[in-house]
């Protein structure tokens, strides 16, 4: 089957008029307990970013390895692989919730990652510490795909979009406030206190599941979906009508995912480094660490509100590329230029491109929910965004050894843009849903 049957040269039909229709209450309680699900998780998985250098300056010497840069750096990418096959394991969330239900299928993904991100502080040496960061990014998988899906089933068609961006800024608004917390009790928590703080998203699950409506597009037909095969939906991802979106989809965030690992998880390694190069003291250098990480933060919020706009303006495939380009200037400015130059203030003046850049997820949460039916919707969504996880953990372990191979972070991250550039050639495949209605 070719993988374009679904390209079009029509240019994207221009956005209708937002109604001045007022959400429902239901609409409401659905958009909080969305958008707090997706801020715990960007809040949990920044913390493993965030203190991934003093995590293994203390874990590395008890298992006998030296603590520099590059052994930091390849054991900390091999975390990283293994976080991301955590997260591509992640994809049961989305049969779950065809069968039983977004909102159980939320909750438990919630809270999974909430208590082995806990128990991750308790750890006494480095395999442990990546056991249970591999079963809380099982949990912390799930919850795009789960809160994507259930905003994108209940939400008024003309305010469908907008709200689905505002969602996905809920994700860098955790990363903000768990940033403010290292900014201001770093020093005192250390890493093991962050990893604490970042248990309490499963007390919340208790809030999400009293406020939070299920989608009635998954009840109207759940009766006949119970008599359905678990497996069915997942076959339908890949079956001959929608294989060729899927396998598009896939390519598209595999580039995405290997990206921000770069763009945005070893910018706080990066700028410690930096720091300590320059002879800061360890306040200071816990400070710029997590301001590189709120800068970065701050301006991917910025791009996930525009991207709506972006989207409706420039179609869904046109959107994904400006983002795209604007983490290969990015990435190339960050790690090919200023960090070779140890130049922490020209790092800092490439880390608003890579925050708006990395608002490029923003516009999956909008995308893929409009390319499947609801029968298979969550499904969809689980397994694009996590089995693009297992491509790309061999990608970060390629990072990682080129950290370890050079003994530096410059040019393994900066040739991370290679990716994008990649996927500005795959883009043009995307099947093009703006001006659509969701499917039933």
């Amino acid at each position: 089957m070719a993988i374009n049957e679904h390209r079009t040269s029509v240019a994207p039909p221009a956005a209708a008029p937002v109604s001045s229709t007022a959400m429902t209450p239901a609409q409401r309680r659905a958009f909080w307990g969305s958008f707090g699900g997706w801020a715990m998780d960007g809040f949990n998985w920044t913390i493993f970013g965030l203190v991934l250098a003093p995590t293994m300056a203390e874990l590395l010497p008890r298992a006998g390895i030296a603590d520099t840069p590059d052994n930091v750096g390849w054991y900390g990418q091999i975390s990283a692989a293994l976080f991301l096959v955590g997260w591509g394991c992640s994809f049961i969330w989305g049969p779950l919730a065809d069968r039983f239900g977004r909102k159980p299928a939320m909750m438990a993904s919630i809270l999974m990652y909430g208590v082995f991100t806990a128990l991750a502080g308790v750890s006494t040496d480095l395999w442990e510490w990546n056991a249970f960061r591999f079963l809380a990014a099982i949990g912390v998988g799930g919850e795009w795909a789960m809160a994507g899906t259930l905003l994108a089933e209940v939400m008024p068609e003309e305010r469908r979009d907008r709200r689905g961006g505002l969602m996905h800024t809920a994700a860098y608004v955790g990363v903000l406030v768990v940033s403010l917390i290292y900014l201001a009790f770093g020093s005192a928590l250390g890493w093991r206190g962050l990893f604490f703080i970042g248990g309490l998203p499963a007390l919340a699950v208790f809030l999400i599941r009293r406020g939070t409506p299920e989608a009635e597009r998954w009840s109207q037909d759940a009766g006949e979906r119970s008599r359905r095969s678990f497996w069915k939906p997942l076959a339908e991802v890949f079956s001959a009508e929608y294989r060729g979106r899927t396998i598009v989809n896939l390519a598209l965030l595999v580039v995405c995912v290997i990206g921000l690992w770069a763009g945005s998880t070893y910018v706080a390694t990066a700028v410690t480094n930096l720091a300590k190069d320059a002879g800061y003291a360890h306040g200071t250098v816990v400070h710029l660490a997590s301001l590189a990480s709120m800068t970065v933060a701050a301006f991917t919020i910025l791009g996930c509100v525009g991207v709506p706009w972006l989207a409706a303006r420039m179609g869904r495939r046109g959107a994904l590329a400006v983002l795209f380009a604007l983490m290969i200037v990015g990435t190339v400015g960050a790690y090919g230029l200023a960090y070779p130059m140890h130049s922490i203030g020209l790092t800092f003046a490439f880390l608003p491109l890579l925050g708006l850049g990395g608002a490029n997820f923003a516009v999956f949460t909008i995308w893929l929910p409009e390319q499947y039916p609801t029968r298979m919707r969550a499904t969809a969504f689980a397994a694009t965004t996590t089995f693009s996880r297992w491509v790309a953990a061999g990608g970060t372990f390629l990072i990682g050894y080129g950290i370890h191979a050079s003994g530096s972070l410059a040019l393994p991250l900066s040739l991370t843009a290679v990716f994008f550039v990649a996927g500005l050639a795959v883009v043009r495949y995307g099947r093009e849903t703006t001006g659509q209605t969701l499917p039933d």
